[in-house]
């Protein structure tokens, strides 16, 4: 019998992860995670333990289940091997529509204060155009100082430089259809990542709060750290305070976990840890232990790869497991020079 975390029922769709692991190393009964309500996880685990081994074989799950979808967000390029054998798809080189940020978010992209004449003028015209076009010939019909129009056009022009926007790149319909999708961002710049995250986060929450949706999504961020510090931490944090309702279900890893904001594990009711050995790290983990933990997540965490502890917050249980292994290609390993050919 599989023993399903997350869930308090024992109905819809899960996604199979591994086994209970004994400590004695033995494995015991299949483990899954619930798929049939949203939910907030949180993955972490330094380089090589399996941290990004594991959110493939969660997005695997949830290619295979009815109802829901997920999108990928992935920085490093190893999992366009999901497309081998799932429905999914991997789009390279992402674009989004300027209109899909949140006019707010604008003034955070270039660090500007939004109480700033630029930043003020900036929030203004994305508001008023959906294109980076429509937003630069929104500057000659507002009242602005030449100084604040000249600074926000130069920033208009540097955010077409990072050739993501694209008033046909990717839609909140499109990312909600059966299909797992895989954003590789390995060509994307820092700017750009956050850019495509940020929408792609607004969007999904957007729609999901304003009408019926065909699925459930789930948003899955590898390396997390790098995006929950610019212009994606709003709309992320919307999904981990506010997503629930909407029903928008979002997975974050890291090999950081001190790098990300307070709110991002104290609202996960799934925190799956494999091995850590950095102080801060486990320490950031350690003050969010729940009261019904014994034990010191310290002393819970394993050594092995693929191994990890998982707390859940449904069920008030905190469990070893061994992460099964993958059905599709996982391109995380590291090249060799006694691999090459010299």
């Amino acid at each position: 019998m599989t023993h399903v975390l997350g869930r308090d029922g024992d109905r819809g769709p899960t996604a199979a992860l591994g086994s209970f692991l004994a400590r004695d190393g033995s494995t015991g009964a299949d483990v899954a995670v619930d798929l049939d309500g949203p939910h907030v996880g949180l993955l972490a685990g330094k380089r090589g333990s399996g941290k990004s081994y594991t959110l493939g074989v969660i997005a695997e799950g949830i290619a295979a289940a009815d109802g829901v979808t997920g999108v990928v967000v992935d920085p490093m390029g190893v999992y366009d091997g999901l497309a081998s054998s799932t429905t999914a798809t991997v789009i390279d080189q992402p674009t989004v529509a300027a209109g899909a940020l949140a006019p707010r978010d604008w003034p955070r992209l270039f660090g500007l204060d939004p109480t700033s004449a630029a930043g003020s003028l900036l929030w203004q015209v994305a508001g008023t155009a959906s294109t980076l076009d429509g937003m630069e010939a929104a500057l000659e019909t507002v009242d602005a100082t030449a100084a604040a129009r000249r600074a926000v056009r130069n920033h208009l022009h540097l955010a077409d430089s990072w050739d993501v926007f694209d008033p046909d790149g990717i839609s909140a319909d499109q990312l909600l259809q059966q299909e797992v999708t895989v954003l590789d961002a390995t060509q994307l710049s820092d700017e750009a990542l956050g850019v495509v995250t940020a929408a792609v986060a607004g969007s999904l929450y957007r729609t999901a709060a304003a009408e019926s949706i065909p699925r459930l999504p789930w948003l899955l961020i590898d390396e997390a750290q790098a995006v929950l510090d610019g212009v994606a931490e709003r709309p992320l944090r919307t999904i981990l305070t506010r997503g629930r309702h909407p029903g928008v279900s979002l997975v974050l890893a890291t090999q950081r976990p001190a790098a990300l904001p307070d709110v991002a594990i104290s609202q996960s009711d799934l925190l799956l840890s494999h091995r850590l050995t950095a102080t801060a790290d486990i320490e950031a983990l350690a003050a969010a232990r729940p009261t019904y933990i014994d034990e010191s997540i310290r002393d819970r965490i394993p050594d092995g790869v693929g191994e990890a502890v998982l707390i859940d917050d449904t069920t008030e249980a905190a469990v070893t497991v061994q992460v099964r292994e993958r059905r599709t290609p996982h391109g995380g390993d590291s090249p060799r020079v006694c691999s090459l050919n010299l």
